[in-house]
C-alpha cells in the first residue's frame, strides 16, 4: 500500500472553494480504486495550509489512477474548478508506506 500526502498552500479567502474542490476529489479517487482519507482544512495555526491523504494498493495503481484521471471528464472538471477560482496557491506531494501494529 502507498499513501499520497498532499500539502496545499491555499488562499485563506477561498476556504469554501477549496473545501468544495476537496469534496469533488474524494469520490474521484475512490472511482479509480483508491481509498481517500479526507481533506484537512485549517483550524488553528496557519490559515493557508490544508492537507489531503489517500491510498492505493501500490505505486503502480496510483500511477494508473494519475494516467486515467487526465482523460476523465469529472477529473478534468475538478482541475478546471481549482484553476478558475484560484483557491490553490501551490502544493507538494509525498508518498508514504504505512506501518501497522503486530507482526
Amino acid at each position: 500500500m502507498i499513501t499520497c500526502y498532499l500539502r496545499y498552500v491555499i488562499d485563506p479567502y477561498q476556504l469554501a472553494e477549496f473545501e468544495h474542490y476537496g469534496r469533488l476529489w474524494i469520490p474521484l479517487v475512490e472511482k479509480f480504486g483508491g481509498t481517500h482519507h479526507g481533506y484537512f482544512m485549517p483550524s488553528e495555526g496557519a490559515s493557508n495550509i490544508a492537507l489531503a491523504m489517500f491510498s492505493f494498493p501500490s505505486l503502480a495503481a496510483y500511477e494508473d489512477y494519475r494516467t486515467r484521471s487526465l482523460e476523465d471528464p469529472d477529473c478534468q472538471a475538478a482541475f478546471a474548478y481549482a484553476r478558475e477560482n484560484r483557491c490553490i496557491v501551490s502544493y507538494e506531494r509525498s508518498f508514504f508506506r504505512p506501518v501497522f501494529g503486530g507482526q
